[in-house]
C-alpha cells in the first residue's frame, strides 16, 4: 500500500511549475484589470474637466469619488500581485529543497500569502483549489478561514477635494497659459507684419536707385 500511495503522488517539480503557470496566468489577469480601471480613470478626468468648465461642483466631486476608489482598487491589484511573485519565489526556494531533502516542505512564507490571496474577489476560486493541492503535497497546513475581507469602500473626502482642487488647477493653468499665449501671438504676428513692410520699403529703394542709375 506504500508503494502505490508513493507511485501517484505528484512529481514535486511538475507540481511546483503548475502552480507557478497558474500564479502567472491570473496575474496577467490582474494587469488587465489594473489596465481597464487606468482607462476608466482618464475617461473620468475628463468627466471632472467638463462638469469643472460647466461649474458644476457637485459633479466633480461625486467623479473625484470615483477616482480615489478606482486608484484604491489599483493598490490593491499591485499588492495582490506581489503577493502572487512572493508565492512564486518561494515556490522555486521549495524547488531547490526538494533537490536536497526528496520531498517539499512546509513554508510559512506560503501560507500567509495564500491565506491572502484566496480571500481575492476574481481569483478566489483559483488560489483555494491550489490551496488545497498546497495542503496535500504537505506545503503548507490546512486553513479554516477563507471568508472575504471586507473592502473598505468609505468616502474619503480629503482625497476627493484633492483630486477635484488638482483638476482646477489644471484647468486654470491651462486658461492662463491660453490668455499669456494670446499676446505674445500678436506681438510675433505684429513684428512679422513689420518686417514685411520693411523688406518692401527696401525693395522700393532699390528700384528707384536703379532707375536713378540709369
Amino acid at each position: 500500500m506504500l508503494g502505490l500511495s508513493a507511485a501517484i503522488q505528484p512529481d514535486p517539480k511538475e507540481q511546483v511549475n503548475k502552480w507557478k503557470k497558474e500564479m502567472r496566468s491570473e496575474a496577467r489577469k490582474l494587469d488587465r484589470q489594473i489596465l481597464r480601471i487606468n482607462r476608466e480613470e482618464e475617461k473620468i478626468k475628463r468627466s471632472i474637466k467638463d462638469a469643472a468648465k460647466r461649474g458644476d461642483t457637485s459633479s466633480c466631486k461625486t467623479y473625484a469619488r470615483e477616482i480615489v476608489r478606482s486608484r484604491k482598487a489599483v493598490t490593491r491589484l499591485h499588492t495582490t500581485k506581489a503577493q502572487m511573485n512572493s508565492v512564486v519565489m518561494q515556490m522555486q526556494n521549495q524547488l531547490s529543497q526538494q533537490k536536497l531533502m526528496g520531498t517539499l516542505s512546509k513554508s510559512s512564507d506560503i501560507m500567509k500569502a495564500m491565506n491572502r490571496l484566496v480571500k481575492v474577489e476574481g481569483i478566489s476560486e483559483t488560489m483555494q483549489t491550489m490551496q488545497r493541492e498546497m495542503c496535500k503535497a504537505g506545503v503548507i497546513e490546512e486553513m479554516v478561514d477563507n471568508a472575504f475581507e471586507a473592502l473598505n469602500d468609505e468616502d474619503d473626502e480629503a482625497e476627493a477635494d484633492a483630486q477635484v482642487s488638482q483638476v482646477l488647477a489644471e484647468l486654470a493653468a491651462q486658461q492662463t497659459g491660453g490668455m499669456a499665449a494670446a499676446p505674445r501671438r500678436q506681438v510675433a504676428q505684429a513684428a512679422a507684419e513689420q518686417e514685411e513692410e520693411e523688406e518692401e520699403d527696401m525693395e522700393t529703394m532699390r528700384a528707384r536707385l536703379e532707375q536713378i542709375k540709369q
